[in-house]
């Protein structure tokens, strides 16, 4: 079950925390994943950013970055050993979500299911919001060039 730690926050960024209930969680598969990834790059202690940046098919898209701690407003999710740093702007958009590793014979990658998003695009890499703009093009593709629909 993923937790948030108030020790790990103020170990991480020296400033006063809250408690705060789980927001995301991860797989069993992407947990895996992430401490293989992190293995390999011989950076074990790092945490995995989860973002929402403006952009995409679909007027927002995710993004994952490795870093080695977490930000003074972050939110760190901490399940089984493996951390999560998100920002106070993405948590908004990805309360709730669970980040699954999947790995299939046209290819593999991390998948977000986030119940806050109405639409996405067909690579999984973009989605909407009811508060959000979609940006899809006339003919139903990303415009991304990656061939979704």
């Amino acid at each position: 079950m993923a937790t948030t730690t108030v020790e790990t926050l103020k170990a991480q960024t020296n400033a006063p925390t809250e408690i705060e209930t789980p927001t995301l969680k991860l797989t069993t598969a992407a947990e895996n994943k992430l401490r293989q990834l992190l293995a390999e790059r011989n950076i074990p202690s790092y945490g995995l950013r989860v973002f929402v940046a403006g952009g995409g098919c679909s007027g927002l898209q995710y993004g994952m970055a490795f870093e080695p701690k977490a930000r003074e407003f972050d939110t760190v999710v901490e399940q089984n050993g493996v951390s999560l740093f998100v920002d106070p702007t993405s948590l908004m958009y990805l309360a709730g979500a669970t980040i699954d590793f999947v790995d299939t014979l046209m290819g593999g990658g991390f998948k977000i299911d986030n119940p806050n998003a109405v639409s996405s695009c067909g690579c999984g890499h973009s989605f909407r919001t009811k508060d959000s703009a979609g940006a899809e093009q006339e003919d139903g593709s990303c415009g991304s060039g990656c061939g979704c629909h």
